[in-house]
């Protein structure tokens, strides 16, 4: 497999520190020959994304941005969580201001009447999925947050995929093993870009209950499996060690070392996170 090229960007808060990584990743690319884009942002809560829990709307807006000189549809999507409305966090989280602000539409993904069901090959849990049909004919762009996790140790741009699944009670998929259910949705549906927002990240008890982290971070690639790989070695992680991302690595998903940084040093950028008990 190549190498592929992740973006570090150092920057404060702002749509900048988002341009120059989505620039530098050639981010226009992964978009060719598509016609809708979905933003896949991270609603597990209707905590804000100051508290590191949910994407933030600056991130979602510069994204948005960019994609406006494409001949693209866009929308911003999320399914709503056993613990969750996503409608509510919609609200809540400032991101239904910014969708108004820009004239973009925002979809609960569990009420897309249209479904379809995709067979997995050589699944690690699951036979097949079923999402909505317009998961499958679009371009996802996974708008993930940077956070640890009491289940997969780490939430970045594959986990957040797992909200794909239009289904509110998603305890069942974690009694399948959350790992095991998270490569194998990113086995058919491949984020064609990830955003991992790191202006705020959560360390500690994450996805949700952990503590805010100030790291004014952006990483973003088109290979999943090298962006998650490498923002967990900003995290502190060893990527080999968290099951999904070596799994999809040794399932030809994407790339666990074999990657180029471009933008800010790894090293320049790195803190050990407080891991989740």
């Amino acid at each position: 497999m190549e190498k592929s090229t992740v973006a570090i960007v150092k920057g404060e808060r702002g749509h900048e520190p988002v341009f120059k990584a989505l620039d530098l990743v050639d981010y226009k690319s992964c978009l060719s020959g598509y016609k809708r884009a979905l933003i896949k942002v991270n609603f597990i809560t209707t905590k804000t994304w100051d508290e590191g829990a949910t994407t933030d709307p600056m991130v979602v807006e510069a994204i948005i941005m960019k994609l406006k000189d494409l001949p693209l549809e866009i929308f911003v999507v999320e399914s709503d969580a056993t613990m969750t409305n996503a409608d509510k966090a919609y609200v809540a989280t400032g991101m239904k201001e910014m969708c108004e602000r820009n004239g973009v539409k925002f979809l609960n993904l569990r009420y897309q009447k249209d479904k379809v069901k995709i067979p997995i090959p050589n699944g690690e849990t699951l036979g097949s999925i079923t999402v909505p049909r317009i998961v499958m004919e679009s371009a996802v762009i996974s708008a993930a947050k940077m956070k640890t996790h009491m289940a997969t140790k780490v939430t970045l741009g594959m986990k957040n995929m797992f909200g794909l699944l239009p289904d509110k009670f998603k305890g069942k998929f974690h009694m399948n093993g959350i790992s095991k259910v998270v490569v194998d949705i990113n086995t058919v549906i491949k984020p064609a870009l990830t955003v991992i927002d790191g202006f705020v990240a959560m360390e500690g008890k994450g996805p949700t209950d952990g503590t805010p982290v100030k790291m004014d971070l952006i990483i973003a690639g088109k290979d999943v499996v090298a962006t998650d790989a490498t923002a967990a070695r900003v995290m502190g992680f060893d990527p080999h060690e968290i099951s999904h991302i070596r799994t999809a690595a040794q399932k030809g998903l994407g790339n666990i070392d074999n990657i180029e940084i471009v933008g800010s040093k790894l090293e320049d950028v790195k803190r050990v996170f407080k891991r989740s008990k």
